[in-house]
């Protein structure tokens, strides 16, 4: 049992405690606030004047899958061969030697959601991973499948009509692709639905057992999202793009996530009418692209205050060693240091689906605990120790 002692808890659920106790173990947080006192023989560390506050969450990243320091060769994450790629699994792209990994606990983050893309209309199934220093990365893994990553826009027009000279071409043939493979995931549904009823028939009237359809790797990703246990991910910048998006989901009737969402606040109330969340940048880099030409922290400022659920992101683009900085600027452009705190905690896990381990420090919940030299948000304060599940992990 650890107690980190006589520390300014800052947490998105239970606010600041000043000189609070958080009890844990190797595992979860067994109780936190000003009251709570370390237990007998528990290892105790006095964060006097230091803050802990939960690890921060980026809902949208590349890391493990985009080794930028080794050229090609370290470039997994986009499976271009073919514009459509459900069967794809980020996991399988995953490198946790990934130098980028490093930079994930200088910057407060104990949790990523990271995966392919965005180079195909549907590039694979992302996965969250905790950095916690294995050279294996089914022991990283908190959820995977996370979601379908897709892209709509510049992206899979310039990569597969420009470059490859075949469909899509036009945003009409992102949306079409993106359909038609809704549309044969729902036929691939229904001839298993078909076969189950068949086989009972059979066994009801001793006849022989049917012969099955034949398994689809890409069809079978694709019926996770119909059947709503995971989201689509879905890569979109321009507010006609998220328009689509949106058009889509409720034509399908499937759960999404926006990531990137540049000009979302040209939509928000939609969006917010429509309860979809919003994954926002990555906003401190230059425009890349026209599409990206709005970029802006006040989108997440509009989007907040329509009652989108807002998380901030890097893309990989920001290093993770900068995070901190999302929050920061966000809340130089009028968001409050409660909601700027939401964006990268609570928010993030709650898109995710995982609010119920991570994103505050709540007893029951993931020990991932870092402890700063200041507040988070001020700029000479850094990450001192971190802890994930409970365990302290070493800062690079």
């Amino acid at each position: 049992m650890k107690a980190i002692t006589n520390v300014t808890i800052l947490d998105p659920v239970k606010g600041l405690i000043e000189g609070g106790t958080i009890v844990f173990d190797e595992k979860k947080i067994h109780s936190i606030g000003k009251s709570v006192k370390a237990p007998k023989g528990a290892e105790v560390l006095d964060a006097n004047g230091k803050y802990a506050v939960p690890g921060f969450i980026d809902a949208h990243c590349h890391q493990g899958l985009f080794d930028g320091t080794i050229g090609w060769a370290g470039s997994d994450g986009n499976e271009m061969t073919k514009p459509v790629t459900p069967e794809m699994r980020g996991i399988d792209s995953f490198n946790p030697s990934d130098p980028a990994l490093k930079e994930v606990l200088q910057g407060g983050v104990t949790t990523i959601n990271t995966g392919p893309g965005s180079g195909n209309v549907i590039s694979g199934e992302a996965l969250v991973v905790k950095p916690i220093g294995s050279q294996i990365v089914d022991d990283m893994v908190v959820l995977s499948p996370s979601g379908l990553k897709v892209a709509f826009g510049e992206n899979p027009k310039r990569i597969h009509g420009a470059g490859e000279k075949r469909t899509p071409s036009t945003r009409m043939g992102v949306a079409a692709l993106l359909r038609k493979a809704l549309t044969d995931g729902q036929n691939y549904l229904e001839s298993w639905k078909v076969f189950g009823k068949n086989v009972k028939e059979a066994k009801k009237e001793g006849k022989a057992t049917p012969k099955p359809p034949e398994r689809d790797l890409g069809m079978e990703t694709i019926a996770k999202v119909l059947k709503r246990e995971i989201p689509l991910h879905a890569h979109s910048h321009r507010a006609d793009d998220i328009a689509t998006v949106v058009r889509i989901a409720d034509e399908f009737k499937i759960r999404v996530v926006i990531i990137h969402c540049t000009e979302g606040h040209k939509i928000a109330n939609l969006l917010a009418r429509k309860k979809i969340p919003a994954v926002v940048g990555p906003t401190l880099i230059w425009s890349s692209k026209p599409e990206t030409r709005e970029r802006s922290f006040d989108t997440v400022i509009k989007l907040n205050d329509a009652g989108v659920k807002v998380a901030l992101q890097t893309d990989s683009l920001t290093p993770m060693n900068y995070f901190p900085l999302l929050p920061m600027y966000a809340i130089k452009h009028g968001l409050s240091k409660e909601d700027a705190l939401r964006c990268v905690t609570i928010n993030p896990a709650e898109i995710l689906g995982l609010d119920k381990r991570i994103g505050s420090l709540e007893p029951g919940k993931d020990a991932d605990i870092i402890i700063w030299s200041d507040h988070p948000f001020e700029f000479y304060s850094k990450v001192e120790r971190a802890f994930i599940n409970g365990k302290e992990i070493p800062i690079e």
